[in-house]
């Protein structure tokens, strides 16, 4: 496979990934909504603890780099708490 072919790939699964962080980020908002008439705060250190033990098990399992993927997953917690914020009104508090 040539080079371009190849880098076509990539950012097709580039794109894809783009639309299911903005698939994860709608249902964020969703989540800020069930969290506020539940009195359930934004932040949920056993929920946090949870995705990122499942998706360094899961990196293993795929062979790559489980650290890392932790490391996006933190990125991806804390836009979608950020979003949770904000549909909240509590803005940029922690």
């Amino acid at each position: 496979m040539q080079i371009d072919a190849l880098r076509d790939e990539v950012s097709r699964i580039d794109r894809d990934i783009i639309g299911l962080i903005a698939k994860r980020q709608l249902l964020a908002g969703q989540i800020a909504r069930v969290k506020v008439n539940e009195g359930i705060p934004i932040h949920d250190h056993a929920r946090v603890h949870e995705v990122l033990e499942y998706v360094f098990d899961t990196a293993v399992e795929e062979k790559i780099d489980p650290v890392a993927v932790q490391k996006v997953f933190e990125v991806l917690i804390a836009m979608s708490e950020e979003r949770q914020r904000e549909c909240t009104g509590d803005g940029n508090l922690p």
